[in-house]
């Protein structure tokens, strides 16, 4: 098999600068290196000095700095080709499928094609761009389901690196998914206006039990102590599953206040916690978007949070939430 060739670091080639000025042989270099001596001959004859001060010398900032330059101006192979862009053009406006679809479709024609964060990535290219031949493609971001605003490009990786030990959903334990037992949450955050306010939410994926609390803030302190001040009322604690926002970054705390495993959705995927979005939608009802939260009273909260838990449940039989978890307290199913 051969060996992927490695580009020499910095550190490395101050080593070849000192060990040549010693009068070490290529080969001799080579060996302190750990290098093949081809590799040595190689870096001299191209990063060598031609003229001016340090001609004919090898030093290894101006080496790592040529070394730079050709990498920059070395011809990149273009996978993204006129024709994937029409192709993913003419899917997303007639076909109204989305980048991830578009890529998806491809693989499975065996076209090759790009990812989609290129995809995403051409398409608000285009948007901002004057380029003649992006003119065409200006006009792609509309189509896409939230076309009036930017996707998060990007925050996938990210995101997930913000918050530490973060556990995805996919690892949770299948009995989370049967809504059998209490104790199973979901929690998520509904912002005010200009995102200066904000409700924490929970709700219990087996009686759909929610809690609805006042933040002063969305700092991960503050959420934490929201969230175990409420659940220490609650009989049993077993898991509990946020969305990727930085403010449950202190969920290993939470986890452990309230002995209960923590798990993540992944992210842009709102199917990962319908059970929360869903009641989310229900809270909208009485508090709609750009409601400044700063001006509602815990009182009226709570009055709302009262209103949802009474509310009937056609999946329960038309019993309320409140009804299942009486039903449930006590019972093997809550405490198993």
């Amino acid at each position: 098999m051969t060996k992927k060739y490695k580009q020499l670091t910095l550190e490395q080639r101050y080593k070849i600068e000192a060990l040549k000025v010693a009068g070490k042989s290529y080969t001799e270099i080579a060996g302190i290196i750990g290098v093949h001596k081809s590799t040595i001959s190689r870096e001299i004859s191209r990063n060598v000095a031609k003229r001016g001060i340090g001609a004919k010398k090898y030093l290894a900032v101006s080496a790592e700095q040529k070394t730079r330059i050709r990498h920059k101006l070395k011809a990149k192979h273009i996978k993204f080709i006129p024709s994937l862009k029409i192709s993913a053009s003419r899917l997303l406006t007639l076909d109204r499928l989305s980048p991830e679809l578009i890529a998806a479709q491809w693989r499975k024609n065996g076209t090759g094609g790009v990812s989609h964060e290129t995809i995403y990535k051409f398409i608000w290219e285009c948007k901002h761009s004057n380029k003649r031949v992006n003119k065409p493609f200006k006009n792609l971001y509309k189509f896409l389901r939230h076309g009036r605003r930017k996707r998060k490009r990007g925050n996938y990786r990210d995101s997930r690196g913000l918050i530490p030990n973060r556990v995805s959903i996919e690892k949770r334990s299948a009995i989370v998914e049967k809504r059998k037992r209490f104790g199973d949450f979901e929690a998520d955050l509904i912002m005010g206006k200009a995102h200066k306010s904000a409700l924490l939410v929970t709700i219990d994926r087996s009686t759909l039990k929610t809690t609805i609390d006042k933040l002063k803030g969305k700092h991960p302190a503050q959420v934490a102590k929201t969230i175990i001040k409420r659940m220490n009322k609650m009989p049993s604690i077993k898991t509990i599953t946020f969305d990727n926002d930085q403010a449950f970054g202190l969920h290993e705390i939470v986890g452990k206040e309230l002995n209960a495993k923590t798990y993540f959705t992944r992210p842009y995927t709102s199917q990962d916690k319908g059970t929360i979005e869903n009641r989310n939608g229900l809270i909208r009802m009485f508090f709609p978007k750009k409601t400044d939260f700063k001006t509602i009273s815990s009182r009226e909260i709570k009055r709302v949070e009262k209103a949802i838990n009474n509310r009937p449940v056609r999946k329960f039989g038309y019993l309320t939430p409140n009804e299942v978890f009486l039903k449930l307290k006590g019972s093997v199913a809550l405490i198993s």
